[in-house]
């Protein structure tokens, strides 16, 4: 809803307002769907077949929400789930977005290049929970990781370069040159930098995953292995045996970023093998759950109830 996009907004015969309207709508419909949720207080929900009562209905009560850019009377026309009202999820960064995770989320999507940006988000998360009287123990971030996973590096780096094949590698190599200040072409795909340019490559200062490229590229990989390593995309990127893989989490979760990750495969079959062949690893090493915390979303992110507004929320 905070998009900037033309194409998005005409879906509703609108034009895009101003960054700071938009999230001004966004706090308002996020504030009203919550005090809607909260019409339906704990209790109220009886299930009483023997004497004929679905609900209490003298404890479910209008809302009369009014804003700038919301109205509603309410109540909700359905009670709660067991967890009460569902876990909140937030993305998006900036003061903005920092302030919507501050006031409701329970879990904030990031996407950093590298442990410092993230861990520097995670603190900055906390202190927007704590400047809105929230806990901050009471939502973490879930970073954005991209996974191929093999059962050698070698293996998983041939399984990257095969998934490479398949969208549009001249680009990519030109891409990788401007990371790294060197001219490249598609000629240069199966060769490593030749020294000649590495001894003026330097990593790009305005592309935070060039480091990276730079250092493979001095350690000789060839310039297709570089882009198979992932430098490219917009996630983090573990290409590896499982060991490995498993080996990047932690150190990326013992870092400080943030309490989870959001893992993405790099195709629909790398579900199975990141399950079956990376997670028992840190569940061995303790970092892991073997088993459910309970039969809800909040009981498994440790998440109080709730249902409603938050108790410290400003309205």
């Amino acid at each position: 809803m905070t998009t900037g996009r033309p194409q998005a907004a005409l879906n509703y015969g609108a034009e895009v307002p101003s960054r700071g309207e938009r999230y001004a709508i966004a706090e308002e419909f996020i504030a009203s769907v919550m005090a809607l949720w909260g019409s339906w207080p704990e209790g109220a929900l009886l299930l009483d077949t023997e004497n004929g009562r679905f609900a209490d209905a003298e404890r479910i009560q209008p809302v009369m929400v009014r804003g700038r850019h919301m109205f509603s009377r309410g109540p909700l026309g359905l009670p709660p789930s067991p967890q009460g009202q569902p876990v909140v999820f937030q993305a998006g960064g900036g003061g903005n977005g920092l302030a919507l995770a501050g006031l409701y989320a329970n879990g904030v999507y990031n996407s950093p290049f590298d442990i410092p940006s993230g861990a520097a988000h995670w603190q900055a998360v906390r202190r927007a929970a704590q400047a809105y009287g929230r806990d901050p123990d009471h939502m973490t971030v879930f970073n954005g990781i991209v996974t191929s996973v093999g059962s050698t590096e070698g293996e998983a780096l041939q399984r990257h370069r095969e998934l490479d094949e398949l969208g549009d590698l001249e680009s990519r190599v030109q891409y990788l040159g401007v990371q790294i200040g060197v001219p490249l072409d598609m000629g240069d795909l199966d060769k490593p930098v030749h020294k000649d340019l590495l001894r003026d490559a330097f990593a790009h200062p305005g592309d935070p995953r060039a480091p990276l490229a730079l250092r493979l590229a001095k350690e000789g990989w060839t310039v297709r292995d570089i882009i198979a390593h992932g430098i490219i995309q917009y996630h983090p990127v573990a290409v590896g045996a499982p060991e490995q893989i498993a080996d990047m989490l932690q150190h990326w979760f013992e870092s400080g970023v943030g309490g989870g990750f959001t893992i993405t495969p790099d195709a629909a079959d790398g579900v199975e093998d990141f399950v079956d062949h990376v997670v028992p690893i840190p569940q061995k090493r303790g970092l892991f759950r073997t088993e459910y915390e309970g039969t809800t979303l909040r009981d498994h992110l440790g998440i109080p109830y709730q249902n409603g507004l938050p108790a410290a929320h400003p309205a």
